[in-house]
């Protein structure tokens, strides 16, 4: 029976059981939270983003999630400078064009800061002359830093990224460094 492991990656942990960096300062990885044998990531977070990442021990199920061709839907949830005008959130469903070609079109909207949310260590900057908001984009790709990408080039660049949803499997109130498995059929 294949095991599935929903993990709420928190900042600055990297998506990975061992580290190939510096000796010197050895970065958090998955190691330092999951001790379960023959698991591997489906898919990949960023360093600097934060939420849902899944693994698994079923080679199968691991390419149906993390392969593009597949076009499995994740949600984010975006921290951005500045507050998104309807043109924005509009260019981002529509599509953007960035260096390495068109993106597939994608749902967004804005909407206020989730009240569940845990403080990120460390914060977020603060200015005060640059406002933040929130918006929840969901995409069926996973170019490299994507959903960064693609609020930068409506002019709002990303201050925090969670990832609330892959496919039907959702972050369900894990805290950050947390998980649970689920027992698929």
């Amino acid at each position: 029976m294949p095991r599935l492991i929903l993990f709420n990656k928190p900042f600055d942990v990297l998506s990975q059981f061992t580290d190939s960096g510096s000796a010197d300062s050895p970065r958090r990885t998955l190691s330092d939270y999951i001790d379960i044998p023959r698991v591997y990531p489906a898919g990949r977070l960023d360093r600097d983003s934060e939420g849902l990442l899944l693994l698994t021990d079923d080679g199968k199920l691991q390419a149906r999630i993390s392969d593009p061709r597949h076009k499995l839907a994740k949600t984010y949830l975006a921290q951005v400078e500045g507050q998104p005008d309807e043109a924005a959130l509009q260019a981002l469903r529509g599509g953007v064009t960035l260096k390495d070609g068109p993106t597939r079109p994608a749902k967004a909207r804005a909407l206020p800061e989730p009240d569940w949310l845990w403080t990120r260590d460390p914060p977020v900057r603060f200015r005060k002359t640059v406002p933040d908001s929130w918006i929840e984009l969901t995409i069926t790709e996973g170019r490299n830093r994507q959903v960064r990408r693609m609020t930068a080039h409506v002019g709002h660049p990303t201050l925090r990224l969670i990832r609330i949803r892959v496919g039907d499997w959702g972050l369900g109130g894990l805290a950050p460094g947390a998980w649970r498995e689920i027992r698929l059929p």
